[in-house]
């Protein structure tokens, strides 16, 4: 009798979990990555922390690594995206490179999180990718930021136009021809003049962009130059700015042709 009754239990909770479907897998799989060969930022935990949290709140998964051991074309097959967060420098030998050029063209998403556009200055495919390169920037000001395209996700909160502080990079010219432009900053908002010594700026001019995304080699690519500040990681507009980007270059899904 005993164990007829533990065979009826278990029938009832194969019945149960029928009756409630299968369990609910994740959207995707992100590697965020945060290896530094230059400046580190100090916001990088935050960051790391506020992916996770997106993570659980749109139901996908994340693996972090501050190494770049993870880029072995085995164990990229396993995401969808990979997150260059505040990553800076060469971070990748030339067997890491051959790893992510394969899984960009399998299809797979970019996202670049502002010094993400200071990584990998001499190898030419990754500025396709990223779109344009860091060259210099002012000291931390605020400013005003345009909206240039409402259509893509994550800017459904996004006023028009809005104030926000921001350590603004000017870039270089495009290195491709394909970057659709989100966001751009207004420089008469803001000194946008910087003197290095040997590197001097006085800003890009009528038009500075400063968050954009692509098709390119096969796959996806997303940028934003915002981030640098690590409290900007616990807001709920530049959060849903970061998820957009990283949902679209994991999916391709969400943007509003309309």
């Amino acid at each position: 009798m005993r164990k007829l009754g533990i065979m009826k239990s278990t029938f009832s909770l194969l019945a149960l979990m029928t009756l409630a479907g299968p369990i609910s897998a994740s959207q995707f799989k992100a590697l965020v990555f945060t290896k530094t060969e230059g400046w580190q930022h100090d916001s990088i935990p935050a960051g790391v922390s506020a992916v996770n949290a997106l993570s659980k709140l749109h139901n996908f998964e994340v693996v972090h690594s501050n190494t770049a051991d993870v880029f072995e074309e085995s164990n990229l097959s396993q995401f969808d995206v990979v997150v260059f967060l505040l990553t800076t420098g060469d971070v990748l030998n030339e067997q890491q490179q051959d790893a992510f050029q394969k899984f960009i063209r399998q299809g797979k998403g970019y996202v670049g999180v502002h010094s993400a556009a200071d990584t990998e200055h001499d190898w030419s495919w990754y500025r396709g990718l990223v779109g344009r390169t860091f060259l210099i920037h002012p000291e931390i000001q605020s400013a005003k930021v345009d909206l240039l395209e409402k259509g893509f996700p994550g800017t459904e909160t996004m006023p028009s136009r809005f104030l926000w502080t921001e350590e603004y990079y000017g870039y270089s010219a495009e290195h491709c021809d394909r970057l659709n432009y989100i966001l751009s900053v207004d420089e008469t908002t803001y000194n946008a003049e910087a003197d290095w010594g040997e590197v001097k700026s006085s800003g890009m001019g009528e038009f500075h962009p400063l968050a954009w995304y692509q098709h390119y080699d096969g796959g996806r690519a997303f940028y934003t130059g915002l981030g640098h500040i690590a409290a900007s990681y616990s807001d709920d507009m530049f959060k849903s700015h970061l998820y957009g980007g990283i949902y679209w270059a994991a999916t391709g899904k969400g943007v509003d042709t309309e």
